[in-house]
């Protein structure tokens, strides 16, 4: 059975230090994505919902070098104790910035299939309203 992984890429008008903001930044997180207390920098980390409050997420930022590269693990309560990985790179392009997001370590098997899909779909959404956000600056 091969990995499954997701594979996003978008081109922002933002330069790398903005979009590293929309990465790190509880604020700008909390447009877009899930709201933790605190900036996200190596180590420990929780995501809640901007409106619920409810605990989304959590997991450990492995690598975060600012305008470049920020890894962490994700998990959620439906991967019951199955951690994933989610990798993003921000590359300065004219005009902007080619943001790429590579999930990886998801739930495997037909039975997870249906996660798989709604994590995708999860994942359109938020970069949608990123885009959006960082279009409006």
């Amino acid at each position: 059975m091969t990995d499954t992984i997701l594979r996003k890429s978008i081109y922002l008008k933002a330069t790398p230090a903005q979009v590293w903001a929309y990465l790190t930044d509880p604020a700008k997180l909390a447009i877009w994505f899930h709201k933790p207390n605190a900036a996200l920098v190596e180590g420990d980390y929780e995501m809640f919902g901007a409106e619920s409050g409810d605990k989304l997420m959590w997991g450990k930022v492995l690598i975060a070098e600012p305008f470049t590269r920020l890894e962490y693990t994700f998990t959620i309560v439906p991967m019951g104790d199955q951690v994933s990985t989610v990798k993003w790179s921000l590359e300065e392009v004219p005009g902007g910035t080619n943001l790429s997001l590579r999930h990886e370590g998801l739930p495997q098997g037909a039975e997870a299939f249906g996660l798989t899909l709604a994590i995708d779909k999860g994942w359109d959404d938020h970069l949608a309203r990123m885009r959006t956000s960082a279009h409006e600056e």
